[in-house]
């Protein structure tokens, strides 16, 4: 039987954390952490990490500060950004899923965002290997045609007048993204507008880190992704210059499916296909 337990975890910067970890029965034989996409609360992601803790891993969810669980202030107060979600609330995951884990391997399940903050983490060097799922450059001008003008009206106009107004960003109440702090929408936004994405908003010594990542990285992309282009994807995992990358790009047909989008992979209705038969493989 699937055990999960909540746990408070306590980060460098001296922020609290809510995580979930899901334990298989028995010994694990490895440990996988899911890194959330942008304003995804962790409960989205806990029927597929029930499904891999039966598969026998030991898996983790989490909420970045400020975002879900991890929420316990007013966002106004908050001065959190992405790297610091990163630095400090990446890194506690890593040391909080390896202590329990032991000398297990670790995976990293990236999700959008979480797959574009691995050369962010300054202890990435201890994960086996990096799955990304729908994961790609948030660069507006290279996202899909349909999502352009929605991405121009956010940058230009939603985002610097609410967050100027409101002090963080109701994407909640904009049915956009979710509430996000000013600091995190800020860095997002900087790195939307420029064509290198996160490498070319932050600069060489960001850029550097990204090209030092040896890890191997494999791609999960999906051709009806309403948000991430080829180019997008391509573009991001394009950073990492130094990992063996594989790169998948897998249709709706190909399960036997309609749609599957940005946020699909992650329906219980792709147990049998996408995670059995394209995940699974990569976790071995």
């Amino acid at each position: 039987m699937i055990r999960s337990e909540l746990r408070t975890l306590n980060t460098h910067d001296g922020n609290d954390i809510v995580a979930c970890f899901f334990h298989p029965e028995g010994e694990p034989k490895a440990c996988v952490l899911i890194v959330p996409a942008m304003g995804v609360g962790q409960k989205f992601y806990s029927p597929f990490a029930a499904w891999l803790a039966s598969q026998g891993f030991l898996v983790a969810t989490f909420d970045y500060f400020g975002i879900g669980l991890s929420r316990q202030t007013d966002l106004r107060t908050l001065t959190v950004n992405i790297i610091d979600w990163a630095k400090f609330d990446c890194e506690a995951m890593i040391h909080a899923i390896t202590k329990q884990a032991r000398a297990k391997p670790l995976y990293w399940l990236g999700h959008s965002l979480g797959g574009q903050i691995v050369g962010l983490v300054p202890s990435c060097a201890r994960i086996k290997k990096v799955v990304t799922i729908a994961c790609g450059s948030g660069y507006w001008l290279d996202n899909t045609p349909s999502l352009k003008w929605k991405a121009w009206w956010m940058w230009y106009v939603a985002v610097p007048i609410s967050t100027r107004m409101l002090g963080y960003f109701p994407g909640k109440r904009l049915r956009k993204v979710g509430d996000l702090p000013r600091g995190v929408i800020e860095q997002w936004r900087r790195w939307c507008l420029d064509p290198c994405y996160t490498v070319g908003a932050e600069g060489p010594e960001i850029q550097a880190q990204f090209e030092a990542v040896k890890i191997p990285i494999t791609s999960l992309s999906f051709v009806d992704d309403e948000f991430m282009s080829l180019k997008n994807i391509e573009s991001l995992h394009g950073f990492y210059r130094s990992a063996p990358r594989t790169m998948t790009r897998i249709s709706p047909a190909e399960v036997g499916a309609k749609r599957i989008g940005h946020f699909g992979f992650f329906n219980t209705r792709f147990q049998e296909t996408l995670w059995r038969t394209y995940l699974l493989p990569e976790l071995a």
